[in-house]
């Protein structure tokens, strides 16, 4: 498959920016970045969905009119009646494609097309042939398979089903039940004023001895670094991986589209794509180490 045949996936918006923020980010996203689907939706806590769901509908129809694929993205983790009615609601639109971030978002999918989303752990060929069994036209596989285990799910794919793999940006580590964010601030979860809201990449947790650790996002845990794939876009597309996820940071997304981009059109090298990245986000430092078998918080350079 060629380089035009590559697609570029942007994957739901993890953190609580203000209803303007996201709005006018997807706008953006909608008039200049470089993707061909874009994955809107609340996927960590379901307390924020109230605030965005006065400018969703504005921002599926701006993206919708400039050509891009929409993907109504579920929840990570369901805990409550009413979070199961709203991704029951979800799964009964008929009108989006809809991915899947849980299990049980799954089942109630069955028998129509939908997205596999990066939460539910798809690890072998059987779990892959199952979903695809049960209607699922793309699989965006888990952020910690290495290099073989990705190949050894592509080969002998359903040719009709999308394998995607994310290639930038904050790793998902885990989800809870509790709010570490709230918690931070002495706050319970029911109560929690929305404090999530004043770290809008997460905020930052060190160890003990001032190490740089991970980064908390409400309830959910995220690496400290971004995973950049650059420089492994070509071992992808030999495995039979054509379609690659970027997570969204609070930077210049449109730039980084740009830039993954020109690497799977040719235009550009990774080294090239890493040294603006670098450019854009000076203080964060990028990982590959899941994809190479190694810690996941390692930077492998090619070669190595």
């Amino acid at each position: 498959m060629s380089a035009a045949n590559c697609k570029l996936s942007l994957g739901p918006v993890m953190f609580n920016w203000s209803p303007e923020k996201w709005r006018d980010f997807y706008f953006r996203i909608a008039d200049e970045a470089a993707v061909d689907s874009v994955c809107v939706g609340e996927v960590v806590c379901s307390k924020r969905q109230p605030f965005f769901d006065p400018v969703i509908g504005d921002v599926i129809e701006r993206l919708q009119r400039s050509g891009k694929e929409v993907v109504l993205s579920t929840l990570a983790l369901i805990m409550s009646q009413r979070e199961s009615n709203m991704v029951r609601d979800l799964a009964a639109d008929g009108g989006y494609l809809i991915e899947a971030n849980d299990i049980s978002a799954v089942s109630l999918l069955s028998g129509r097309d939908h997205v596999i989303g990066p939460f539910v752990n798809v690890y072998n060929e059987g779990t892959r042939d199952f979903l695809i069994g049960r209607g699922a036209r793309r699989i965006c596989l888990p952020f910690e398979l290495p290099a073989d285990s990705i190949a050894a799910i592509a080969n002998g794919c359903d040719q009709q089903t999308e394998l995607e793999v994310q290639v930038f940006g904050r790793l998902p580590l885990a989800i809870s039940a509790r709010c570490y964010h709230a918690r931070s601030y002495e706050l319970s979860k029911d109560s929690c004023q929305f404090v999530c809201a004043e770290d809008p990449d997460g905020m930052a947790v060190d160890t003990l001895d001032g190490t740089p650790f991970l980064n908390v996002n409400g309830t959910q845990t995220l690496s400290r670094s971004c995973r950049v794939l650059g420089g492994e876009l070509t071992d992808l597309q030999n495995m039979g991986i054509h379609r690659f996820r970027l997570s969204p940071m609070d930077t210049d997304m449109v730039a980084i589209t740009r830039g993954f981009r020109n690497v799977l059109d040719g235009e550009d090298d990774p080294e090239a794509l890493r040294r603006d990245l670098h450019e854009l986000m000076p203080a964060i430092s990028f990982s590959n180490g899941f994809f190479h078998g190694v810690e996941g918080s390692v930077y492998r350079e090619r070669g190595e």
